[in-house]
């Protein structure tokens, strides 16, 4: 059986295919090398996903993880795999490469990943040939979900929100400055911690406050992570994740502004990476 992995910093999706092509979709937290070590990435393997499979039964794996960006933190996730699926070859790459496969098919395109982080690259069909700089969440991650959820942190902070939004946060989430410093430099998966405002963000979207500072966060995006490309404006600009997804009708006012032409939105590219695989067998 073929098990193929679509990791990012909050959640993975595993799928398990079976001779019969059909499939089976498992739910586990995200795995990011960056902020895990390999007891770690084991101990979701023991605990999310071994009751719900049998690793004797998997002989291939297709893993895609944020994170996964050097050959290092590939090597920190194939060895934790490989042990835990003793029977299974392993293939690990950064969870770019399998949006733009998810996304792109065999086709050129730019695929982007907008989520809890952000990515993007230029996908000629067939490989990445062009991949802009991502900062992570402190540096960059421009319009993902730690961007917002940063940016409003630090309105809210400094006294700058409009009065019924602050008194909505206070209400809903109770934030003291120390419970929030340590969320952010003491507690593991920080950039998690910023993005967990997405879903309030989603819910006041039309709030003027709100829609200028996602048009703002994705504005940022495209200037940064995308118009930097040659063929920005030639090819389908696709985009992955659930920030894209949830707020797609103020990224293509964004996208408009630059001249983009958005292709393919998806919540998650299980599907697509599935669809990928099973017509490369």
């Amino acid at each position: 059986m073929m098990l193929i992995a679509d990791s990012g910093s909050t959640k993975t999706d595993w799928c398990i295919i079976d001779k019969y092509g059909d499939k089976k979709v498992v739910q586990t937290i995200g795995i990011n090398p960056y902020h895990m070590n390999s007891a770690a990435i084991r101990e979701v393997l023991d605990k999310e996903l071994y009751p719900f499979m049998n690793p004797e039964s998997i002989n291939e794996i297709f893993f895609y993880g944020s994170g996964c960006s050097t050959d290092q933190k590939c090597r920190t996730v194939d060895n934790v795999l490989r042990d835990f699926f003793k029977k299974a070859s392993v293939e690990v790459n950064h969870d770019l490469l399998g949006a733009a496969r998810a996304l792109c098919d065999h086709k050129p395109g730019i695929a982007c990943i907008l989520g809890t982080g952000s990515n993007s690259c230029f996908f000629d069909g067939k490989e990445i040939t062009q991949n802009a700089v991502s900062l992570g969440f402190v540096l960059g991650d421009e319009g993902s979900g730690a961007h917002l959820g940063k940016q409003l942190i630090v309105d809210y902070f400094h006294n700058n929100l409009p009065p019924e939004l602050h008194a909505l946060i206070n209400e809903e989430f109770r934030l003291s400055l120390e419970s929030t410093l340590d969320a952010i430099y003491n507690q593991p998966r920080p950039n998690r911690f910023l993005a967990s405002f997405s879903p309030f963000i989603f819910k006041h979207k039309e709030h003027p406050y709100f829609r200028e500072l996602i048009i703002k966060s994705f504005d940022e995006f495209f200037r940064i992570s995308v118009s930097k490309y040659e063929e920005y404006n030639s090819v389908d600009v696709n985009f992955l994740g659930s920030i894209a997804f949830f707020f797609s009708d103020l990224l293509h006012i964004s996208a408009e502004k630059f001249g983009i032409r958005i292709g393919t939105i998806s919540r998650s590219a299980i599907d697509g990476l599935s669809l990928y695989h099973i017509s490369e067998n």
